[in-house]
């Protein structure tokens, strides 16, 4: 389930693209063309701008100080943890741990669950997912004994949710599952996905890194257990991110480091920790990056969700036509439910070297297997070419991936 902001400035792609300032250089000699948004986001001014105000102003360290700067820093970082308790709809601000990013949550939470799975116990992953959320849950089964299942997928790129219930019985622990496959672009059915783990006992994590550019998710509707993201997918900065956890789950699991700030007394005989968030946030974190994520979030709620979903749905019904005209071009993931992310082939050609001559005209696109090597398997491809769009991309410059595509392949072909 998701829920969207109301906003009454009309919607405008150029004004837009003004608060983007990496949008005007060039590349080899052409305007940039920014397509590798699944990968990471660009950066508006008003975060650009946020993180210098910290560093020329009020750099210091948090939770510490008595002194004025370190007051200021921490007010300005707990002030956007509850941005982002509002921004995803949490119960409680404790509830929202700031991390490294959508690996480090989900590393903490497996971390967690090594204390309560044993041998015999399983958990279940989709096909679909990124090696983030596969290798993590690998190393838990390793270290427990717990068995690993995987949710199957078809053609189209869509979970086989018969397949899924059939999985479910009363030895799952955990269910894991992208609300968004960053390869392919499906939105997956988490809301029945969760319905169905709780119905069988099992807790759920979902990643949403590649969801939260294009929605705005309510945990409290979906009862997700625990949900993952990375502001730099999100006009932030990298080496910022965010695990919600329900208040239950994270006062069960053990803490993930230990170290400064996650304690309550220390002494050598014994350590009490303290309580949440910062029985999970050891040491100096990411101040900056935790200050401007929040500021990451209200820019993008400023501009609405409605809009850039709507926007979004727009520019990828138009690039999934023009690019069907190239003749030989193959489109991976065909679900009816799936947000901007076209994963193509031609024919004949490596992605590889298609993403090549389409730099050389100024266009950026992933190629290769997008860290979900799995997928690229049961396609049998080596990987594919990735345009992912953003809502300060336009159809002008889908026309002009197009004419490149068109010219690698007159090249190559």
């Amino acid at each position: 389930m998701t829920t969207t902001s109301t906003h009454t400035t009309p919607f405008d792609v150029e004004k837009i693209r003004k608060d983007f300032p990496i949008l005007q250089r060039q590349v080899n000699g052409n305007p940039l063309v920014y397509f590798d948004n699944a990968a990471t986001s660009q950066t508006p001014k008003v975060v650009i701008d946020a993180i210098v105000d910290y560093y020329s102003r009020y750099n210091a360290n948090i939770h510490r100080g008595v002194h004025t700067l370190s007051q200021e820093a921490t007010d300005a970082y707990e002030k956007s943890r509850i941005k982002l308790q509002k921004h995803f709809n949490a119960a409680k601000a404790h509830e929202m741990i700031f991390t490294s990013g959508t690996t480090h949550g989900i590393n903490l939470v497996a971390n967690g669950f090594a204390s309560f799975l044993k041998k015999g116990d399983e958990v279940i992953v989709s096909a679909m997912e990124h090696h983030s959320n596969i290798v993590p849950w690998q190393m838990l089964c390793e270290k427990t004994g717990a068995i690993l299942r995987v949710i199957p997928m078809n053609t189209e790129g869509e979970l086989l949710m018969d397949a899924y219930e059939e999985l479910l019985s009363e030895k799952t622990r955990l269910v894991f599952c992208n609300h968004i496959s960053n390869a392919l672009g499906t939105i997956n059915p988490i809301e029945e996905i969760i319905e169905k783990a709780h119905r069988a006992g099992a807790a759920v994590l979902v990643d949403g890194a590649q969801a939260c550019p294009h929605i705005k998710p309510d945990v409290q509707a979906l009862d997700v257990d625990f949900y993952v993201a990375s502001a730099h997918k999100m006009c932030g900065p990298t080496g910022i991110g965010v695990l919600y956890g329900k208040e239950k789950w994270l006062n069960e699991l053990p803490p993930y480091q230990g170290g400064g700030e996650m304690i309550a007394e220390v002494t050598f005989e014994k350590t009490t920790y303290a309580g949440l968030p910062h029985k999970f946030e050891a040491g100096t974190p990411n101040i900056c990056g935790g200050i401007v994520f929040g500021v990451a979030v209200d820019y993008l709620n400023g501009i609405g969700f409605e809009n850039i979903e709507e926007y979004e749905h727009e520019l990828l019904a138009y690039a999934t036509k023009e690019l069907l005209k190239v003749e030989g071009l193959k489109i991976y993931g065909t679900s009816k439910h799936k947000t901007s992310v076209i994963s193509f082939n031609l024919e004949g050609i490596h992605p590889y070297d298609i993403g090549t001559i389409v730099d050389k005209l100024g266009i950026a696109v992933r190629t290769g297997h997008h860290c979900a090597q799995p997928i690229m398997d049961y396609y049998k491809i080596p990987g594919t070419v990735r345009a992912s769009f953003a809502f300060y991309n336009t159809k002008e410059e889908i026309d002009a991936l197009v004419a490149a595509v068109k010219k690698a392949k007159a090249m190559l072909g």
